[in-house]
């Protein structure tokens, strides 16, 4: 299994393993909210029907949103045939799983599960996220920094 593989994987896992606990051992979806390590870290139910900060939720966008992951993954592993450095491997990866995760909340539970809020003293944030959402931006992150770049061993990375 290539570098792209086994990242994807991963992250797919530890996003879903992390929902499960969270979700349902610790039943989240009942309790509503827990402080983990206030204000830092609390753990808040909410369920996302749209992308970020739940922007094009409503009627339809389950299965628009769950299109447009899964060709954006697939448009994902077109691009990743070119990459040279490793560490785009990684990246795509990240990329790929998180998409999948939240593809699978999606079909589970007509949205995206949430449940992590960061905050800092004397300010509040309001939203939640989880780790399928980290998994995605440092994707893309390290996309922007790797996808182009030769790195050693490059050639056998996938």
């Amino acid at each position: 299994m290539g570098k792209l593989a086994a990242t994807a994987l991963a992250a797919f896992g530890i996003d879903q393993l992390s929902k499960l606990f969270v979700v349902h051992l610790l039943n989240l979806r009942e309790v509503g909210a827990m402080d983990v390590a206030p204000p830092w870290l609390r753990f808040r139910m909410g369920w996302n029907e749209g992308i970020n900060f739940g922007l094009m939720s409503g009627a339809g966008a389950k299965w628009a949103l769950i299109a447009l992951a899964l060709a954006i993954c697939g448009a994902v592993l077109w691009w990743s045939r070119g990459f040279r450095h490793p560490l785009a491997f990684v990246s795509a990866g990240l990329v790929v799983g998180g998409a999948l995760a939240n593809v699978l909340d999606r079909l589970l539970y007509g949205a995206v599960a949430d449940f992590l809020n960061m905050s800092v003293p004397g300010i509040h944030n309001p939203f939640a996220f989880n780790f399928a959402d980290v998994f995605i931006f440092a994707g893309a992150f390290g996309l922007v920094l790797f996808a182009d770049k030769a790195g050693d061993g490059a050639a056998d990375a996938r």
